[in-house]
């Protein structure tokens, strides 16, 4: 007979979900078949350098560590998602895939070694590198309990990754594989430019280091752009269109019309 106690109904005959024992013969096998049949895998934290807890997003997202771990790719017969198509914005690629990591790994592999904060499990938004293709793909959920509570425990993680899409985010990770990204996409770079906080810094102080406090819209040269907050003595004030954005309009003069209230209509102010 069943014995009735404080939190409800247990077998009193056979304890299912309580033996330590089986529960690390489990997890053993699950990292040693991780270990066989998966490959390593680089996990990338990111950190938020101005989280915005309204729209739910960092636009100055840093990735500066990374840690080799086993994952396993369950994925067998390619990648899923809609794959490579032609889109209005070109040819793009939306691949996904699904892989698992142990926990046990996990933590002492990646936790136990990183000094990110708020790390206590595999968080959405930080990054995988895949390295048989060579790209990057992003955490977008995390599948706590794969396989229910077998033997009363949980072994492995398991995780939703979605092509990485490049935004301005910064790689300083030391690995040339991972921060070349930002040299190949980063339009900070290239356009000698970079879109920032705006704040009271003087940009020709400072240069465009990984620890600079965030400057304002400028160019490589330190002339200012985009200014906000500012003495109006200091603020270049366009009289045509009220705007503070000179260095802007002069650029767009070549293919905008800036002297209409609406440049976008054939005729007439809207």
């Amino acid at each position: 007979m069943a014995q009735v106690g404080k939190l409800g109904t247990q077998n009193v005959f056979f304890n299912n979900f309580e033996n330590s024992q089986e529960q690390r013969l489990i997890e053993d096998l699950t990292i040693e078949s991780i270990g066989i049949y998966g490959i390593q895998a680089y996990y990338i934290p990111k950190t938020y350098g101005d989280y915005d807890y309204l729209y739910g997003e960092d636009d100055l997202g840093t990735f500066e560590d990374y840690y080799t771990i086993p994952m396993y790719i369950n994925n067998v017969e390619g990648f899923g998602g809609e794959g490579d198509f032609l889109s209005k914005f070109g040819v793009e690629q939306r691949d996904t895939m699904t892989m698992s990591v142990a926990r046990w790994k996990f933590e002492h592999e990646v936790i136990n070694k990183s000094t990110v904060d708020n790390l206590y499990r595999p968080r959405e938004g930080d990054v995988i590198y895949f390295p048989l293709n060579k790209k990057l793909y992003t955490i977008n959920f995390v599948e706590h309990e794969p396989v229910f509570y077998q033997m009363g425990a949980l072994q492995f993680y398991e995780l939703s990754l979605d092509m990485f899409e490049y935004s301005g985010e910064r790689f300083n990770t030391g690995l040339e594989d991972i921060d070349k990204l930002q040299t190949k996409r980063s339009t900070d770079i290239w356009m000698q430019s970079q879109l920032l906080m705006d704040n009271d810094r003087d940009p020709t102080q400072t240069s465009l280091g990984y620890d600079d406090v965030p400057l304002p819209l400028h160019i490589e040269t330190g002339e200012r752009i985009l200014l906000s907050g500012y003495e109006d003595t200091e603020v270049d004030v366009d009289d045509v269109t009220d705007s503070e954005d000179t260095y802007i309009e002069q650029q767009a003069d070549n293919f905008i019309d800036f002297s209409d209230a609406d440049p976008f209509s054939e005729g007439g102010s809207f």
